[in-house]
This record gives C-alpha cells, structure tokens and sequence, in this order.
C-alpha cells in the first residue's frame, strides 16, 4: 500500500486524541494569558518530539511555559541557568573518585541532561564549548562521556530560552546547535487588556496551581498518533520543494532568497515540517496534514536555519521575512498537477 492509498486514522480515535491535547492547550492558556499561537506552536513540537528555542524579553512567560508544560504532563523537569562559567560537565554529569569494597573507582554521576524536560535558560550565556554538550543529546538522545555512551530518559526534550537584546556575555549559537531545534519561536510583547487581567487576577503575578492533565501512557499514545497522522505525497511534495527553494542557487528560489540568503534550510527543516504538520493537525483535529498546517509551521521551522547576508540586516530582512517570501512565491500545488481532496 503506498503512502497516499494508505487507510486514515478512524474519526473516534482523531476526536479522542485532540481532545487530550485540547486539554493540555487549555490548561497551558490559563498559565500564559494572550499566547495562543505560541502555546499552539510549542505543543505541536512536543507532539512531533522536538526540541524548542524560545525567544522574547524577559518576564514574558518563557521559563513559566516550560515549568507548566512539566507540571502538566508530569515529567521529570531539570533546569540548568546557562552562565559563562558553565562546564560541558555540569551538563551532562562527570565520574568521580569514589571508595567501594576497600578499592578506588571512578563512578559516574549523571548531570542534568537525564531527564524528560530539560530548560536550557539564557542558552546563549555559555560558551561554545558547553553548548556542544547538548548537540548528542538533542540529535540522537544519548550521552557519551569518558568512551561510555548512555541513553537519556524517554522522551526526552530541550526547551531553551534567550534574550535578543542583550549582547554582553553572550555568545551566538552556532548554525549546527540552531539546526538541532524544530521550532524557533518568537514570544511577542503583551497587550494591554492580557496586562490588565494580570493585575486583576494574579496576586504578585503568580500563575494559577496546575494538576497534571497527561499520564505517560496518554503522551505515549498521542506520539503513536502523531505518527499515523497522514501526509500527502502533493503535500510532502510542497514542503521539499518549500525548502529548495530557500537555497539560492535553486532554479525556483524568489527574487528574496537569491539576494539575502547565503545558505538555505538543512533537510531537517523539511522532516521537522513534516513532523510538526502532523502534531498541528492533531491538534485540529484531522487525520491528515494540509497545506495549510505546512503553512502555518514552516516560519518557526525554516527561519533560524536560514543563513543571511550581510546586506539582508541593511534592508530589515530577517529569517521569517524571507520564509514569508517563500510561502508567497511557491504554489502550493505544481503547475499541471490536480489538487487532491486530502491536501485540502
């Protein structure tokens, strides 16, 4: 049976996963007021199992997210303030000198990163050095120290914050560290009547108590689901040709890449896509992924993977500028092909 022939999930088994899911939003909406689509972007990573880079000022809710998607779904939580005087060690743990039975031994102490949710906060504040002690985990979800290697907690994800204004004590990340996050997702200032219900209804602006609305077993179901969400081959199709085109020497690249892209998005743009497309269309509620689900994913998935030219900064044009150009210029469906009822 081939992809587009294969049988859609039954209707009941769609309905009773996105209710889950509903539930995990509305709980998640009480905590941050006035961040739907923020709440709707992190959650559909979750649901695909990526990692997430969030980015916003402070005091916008960002590490409060984290600790309420913890709470919510009762994982394991760690959370490690990156600093510049951070070690690769304090990360993923170290083996110290130890006496058992009479005799000296080397013991390994697991760090942080052996958890369910790991909070890299402020990732941006250690070196490059400590920064690549994450790059293992994220990718392949293990840990090698000392010529051992070691599986993390399963499952396992990194949500990260940083500020974009401050760059004192900062360091960049690095394109390969950027490539290994699924979603960059930009946290906008708050609005005036989100700031009024704050101060009306949250003492000290603490957020409300949460019980967690997710057992392991329902997370671990709505991952099988994910999975058996449908995609396409026209819409899969949309989404290759989305991330050729972000590369300047590509035959169908817009006027827009060609002169402020120096490097387009990596193949794991078009596989996060996918994979986002089908935890968003849970989270609808439909069987399988649309064009309007790629539409909606592909900026917090191809923005921070672009590399820009100097002279994209002297016009104003940024990484999701660019992806909106690419969405403007690429049809959804190629010239001389029908559209499908199921991309629809």
């Amino acid at each position: 049976m081939t992809g587009d022939a294969r049988a859609l999930l039954a209707p009941e088994r769609v309905a009773g996963g996105a209710a889950k899911v509903a539930r995990l939003v509305a709980e998640l909406r009480r905590v941050i007021l006035g961040k739907e689509q923020t709440i709707d972007e992190v959650v559909a990573a979750l649901l695909a199992r990526g990692h997430v880079l969030l980015e916003g000022l402070p005091g916008l809710g960002k590490t409060e997210l984290v600790k309420a998607l913890s709470r919510l779904l009762s994982l394991d939580f760690r959370r490690i303030q990156f600093t510049p005087d951070l070690l690769p060690t304090d990360i993923t743990g170290s083996h110290i000198l130890q006496e058992r039975e009479g005799r000296k031994e080397f013991v390994f102490h697991p760090g942080p990163v052996f958890t369910n949710l790991l909070l890299a906060d402020e990732i941006n504040r250690a070196s490059p050095k400590t920064q690549a002690a994450l790059l293992e985990a994220m990718q392949e979800r293990r840990v090698t120290t000392f010529g051992e290697t070691r599986s993390l907690p399963d499952p396992f994800f990194v949500l990260a914050t940083q500020n974009p204004i401050e760059l004192e004590g900062t360091y960049p990340l690095p394109e390969a560290q950027l490539d290994r996050f699924m979603f960059k997702v930009d946290i906008a200032g708050v609005e005036r009547s989100v700031l009024e219900e704050i101060l009306v209804t949250r003492v000290h602006g603490e957020p409300p108590a949460l019980e967690p609305v997710l057992a392991a077993s329902e997370l671990n179901e709505l991952f099988g689901l994910v999975d058996a969400i449908h995609l396409p081959r026209g819409v899969a199709a949309y989404i290759a040709r989305l991330v050729a085109a972000s590369h300047p020497a590509c035959a169908d690249a817009p006027e827009a890449v060609r002169t402020f892209v120096k490097y387009g998005s990596s193949p794991r743009a078009a596989i996060s896509i996918g994979a986002a497309s089908r935890g968003l269309a849970l989270l609808r509620g439909k069987p399988n992924v649309g064009f309007d689900e790629v539409r909606r994913v592909a900026p917090p998935a191809m923005a921070h993977r672009l590399v820009l030219d100097y002279a994209a900064r002297l016009e104003g044009w940024d990484g999701r500028r660019v992806v909106a150009a690419l969405l403007d210029a690429i049809p959804e469906i190629e010239r001389g092909l029908p559209q499908t009822l199921e991309a629809r």
